[in-house]
């Protein structure tokens, strides 16, 4: 065998794994530039290269209050009314699971969250900041007790303290939450970090049944690269979006994800066309992905809202937006 195939076989054998899973989180991350407007055209385009790709899950928007976020503001995949879920995938009689986030204190999932057997949804994903913890474990047990298969989203991870987290963790894994992601909000984290964090989640969930997720966000052009880290440390549930659409600098790529997990059941080509189809065509107006507003709230460990304004007002003093970043600090 030569050096290259060598390579090869070591690469291969690191990133397969049967247990992997690959959840698409296009319209639910991406609709965070669009208040969730997308056309139908573009959310049925994404589910069809999803099912055609072989993805495991996708995450088609928010269950969000609509008190809190009226319809005449936003776009029903805020909302995932079932209605509006089925306009686009009928009875989803396909091998893609559906999946919905519901933001702590953002929700109102008692009502909203449906008895899993009147839903054509499978997963509820739960997001919630450290101080939301009690509500987000009555939303997880809702949504379990509903039939759901269920996920937790700690948002912004590298925010908190490693007392807190340890608790945070040993909390889920008394909850019934099948998955525990690692999720990187504001694009901060590097490789070893991202590597640290995976390690303690499998550590504190070792023999409980519960796998360990990442959510990686690209201000410093790491989320490919992070998310690769964590399948190797043994993360299993892997969130991308189609040409990385997420909220400021986007997401781990799907199509560079794919390519990387070396699956046969995974295709590319349908997450291409999906790209030149549906979503490159939007690049102009919603103008995610890697840029230098967004790299300086990554590197000082802030929400991107504030490169997300400094973009939609068209401004070009990036120095001086620097500088009023560095000052808050």
């Amino acid at each position: 065998m030569t050096e290259r195939e060598e390579h090869t076989a070591a690469e291969r054998w690191i990133s397969y794994r049967e247990e992997i899973k690959v959840l698409d989180a296009t319209i639910r991350d991406g609709g965070l530039m669009n208040d969730h407007q997308f056309d139908d055209d573009v959310v049925r385009g994404v589910y069809q290269a999803c099912v055609a790709a072989g993805i495991d899950y996708m995450e088609i928007g928010y269950i969000n209050s609509r008190k809190q976020f009226p319809v005449n503001e936003f776009g029903p995949w805020k909302h995932c009314v079932e209605e509006d879920v089925r306009r686009i995938v009928g009875d989803n009689d396909t091998g893609l699971r559906l999946s919905a986030m519901a933001d702590a204190e953002k929700s109102d999932y008692e009502e909203d969250v449906l008895p899993r057997e009147q839903s054509v949804l499978d997963m509820i994903r739960v997001a919630t900041y450290i101080h939301q913890i009690p509500l987000a474990l009555r939303m997880i047990k809702d949504a379990h007790d509903k039939g759901y298969e269920t996920t937790v989203n700690l948002m912004a991870v590298s925010k908190v303290q490693e007392r807190e987290l340890d608790e945070a963790v040993e909390l889920f894994v008394d909850s019934p939450v099948d998955v525990i992601y690692v999720v990187d909000s504001f694009g901060f984290l590097y490789s070893e970090q991202v590597e640290a964090l995976v390690e303690k989640f499998l550590a504190v969930t070792r023999g409980s049944g519960k796998e360990v997720g990442i959510h990686t966000h690209n201000n410093r052009q790491l989320a490919f690269g992070n998310t690769v880290q964590a399948i190797i440390k043994g993360a299993n549930f892997l969130d991308a979006s189609v040409a990385g659409l997420g909220r400021g600098a986007g997401n781990c790529q799907l199509e560079l994800l794919l390519s990387f997990l070396h699956n046969p059941k995974y295709h590319l080509r349908p997450v291409l066309e999906c790209i030149q189809n549906h979503i490159e065509p939007m690049r102009r107006e919603l103008m995610w992905g890697y840029d230098h507003p967004y790299m300086v709230t990554g590197i000082l460990n802030e929400h991107p809202r504030s490169g997300m304004a400094f973009n939609a007002d068209n401004r070009s003093d990036l120095v001086a937006f620097y500088d009023e970043m560095v000052a808050q600090e």
